[in-house]
């Protein structure tokens, strides 16, 4: 692990893996006749239908599980297995961004989990947790849901963020602008992601007063988001900037992923979400978040280890070609989802109506071509295995990489280190 020693329970990965394989499997199977409730399990339909909600719901519970230990097993290495001499101070960004996850993973799954052991309980046992008819509140449920499925967005793109700010410097040929607090940021974004999520819920009849403090603690979230953000451009101000498929990577990260930030303030403010509510606009907001947030993070963090763990250099050309495709059906796909949305396209619908098919078709043609973008990175990846030039064992790949792994050769041996690294 990148600023450690070792992992603290290795064995605590292999299980949270076969974990979350046990879960994946009842939760595919389950597929096999699908729950009508849509992804939210919304109350009380979910507790009425006769669709395969119960084994669903025991799938997402198993994978709950995975993450939970897997959370713990890395708080937990950071804490006590840090190398000689790696403070806190020292760790890397990533480790940062790793640690404020594992915060979210630890914290928040056990709610959604609960609240599916909730939801079987009423379904089988008759128990009147949701349901209205027993006595039950069915907004309760989605406060629970959303209580853990807004940090879930972060647990997605935190990592991302992480990678993001390894990679910058590195090929700005600057150090990071600003560590504190790109760190601390981190963290920020972590606490404050557990007080807004009853900005999903503008619309559901809570209070305005509830609603107008949801709305500016969501505006704080931007704020150490925004930290980062303009610490990256800093970093790379007046830098030696290479365009790498990696820099490309995290240069779309920034400039896509602050639209979908945009949008979210927009979708903070109150009176303008009784429009955007269930619309298309969410959709299209959602998706500039994490597609090329998350996405493109860790495809950047895949050009910029890949040498290191292969041994092997990739093709930057067909790397910076993958970039340009995704980049260009990326936003043939999302960005035509703001204009259907805020003319009134409902999400979560099968049909619409005919004045949008335009730009649906549109989007499809770019879903499709976004796809086929990344069967040239899945090529890619195939090619620098099998066929590219092996990188010289003591070289550190690329000038001015930072970390213990950039210490070791190229692909690193099985145990990373025989003796404790010490960090100076």
């Amino acid at each position: 692990m990148i600023g450690a020693k070792d992992v603290i329970f290795p064995k605590l990965n292999l299980y949270s893996f076969w974990i979350y394989l046990a879960g994946a499997a009842i939760f595919m199977i389950a597929l096999a006749g699908p729950a009508d409730t849509g992804w939210t399990f919304y109350t009380p339909y979910s507790i009425e239908t006769g669709a395969n909600v119960i084994l669903i719901t025991l799938g997402i519970f198993v994978l709950g599980f995975s993450s939970i230990l897997t959370g713990i097993n890395f708080i937990v290495t950071m804490h006590k297995l840090r190398a000689p001499g790696m403070t806190w101070d020292r760790l890397p960004l990533f480790c940062w961004a790793a640690y404020a996850t594992s915060l979210l993973q630890v914290l928040a799954t056990p709610v959604v989990a609960i609240t599916l052991v909730l939801l079987i309980g009423e379904r089988y046992f008759g128990l009147g947790f949701f349901d209205p008819a027993r006595g039950g509140d069915p907004v309760l449920f989605q406060h629970f849901f959303w209580f853990y499925s807004h940090p879930a967005v972060y647990i997605m793109i935190l990592p991302a963020m992480g990678i993001i700010s390894e990679v910058i410097p590195v090929f700005s040929k600057k150090p990071i602008f600003g560590y504190k607090a790109i760190a601390y940021s981190s963290l920020a974004i972590a606490l404050i992601s557990f007080l807004v999520w009853g900005h999903h819920m503008f619309t559901s009849g809570q209070s305005k007063l509830v609603n107008i403090i949801f709305a500016a603690i969501t505006f704080g979230v931007a704020r150490p988001t925004a930290i980062k953000v303009f610490n990256w451009i800093w970093t790379m101000y007046k830098g030696s900037v290479e365009l790498s498929a990696a820099m490309l990577h995290s240069l779309g990260f920034i400039f896509l992923f602050t639209i979908g930030g945009l949008s979210g303030l927009m979708l903070a403010i109150v009176p303008a979400d009784f429009q955007y509510h269930d619309t298309y606009f969410v959709v299209a907001h959602f998706h500039y978040v994490l597609v090329p947030g998350a996405i493109f993070g860790i495809i950047a963090g895949v050009y910029y280890w890949l040498p290191k763990w292969t041994g092997r250099m990739y093709d930057e050309s067909l790397g910076k070609i993958h970039f340009w495709t995704t980049t260009i059906f990326v936003n043939v796909t999302f960005f035509p989802m703001h204009f259907v949305g805020l003319a009134g396209m409902p999400r979560r619908i099968p049909d619409y109506a005919l004045q949008f098919a335009d730009f649906n078709a549109l989007a499809s043609v770019g879903a499709f071509g976004f796809g086929i973008a990344q069967l040239l990175f899945v090529y890619l990846i195939y090619d620098t295995i099998k066929h590219k030039k092996e990188v010289y064992v003591d070289e550190q790949v690329w000038d001015g990489a930072e970390g213990l792994e950039w210490t070791l050769s190229s692909p690193p041996p099985y145990h990373s280190f025989e003796e404790p690294p010490k960090v100076e």
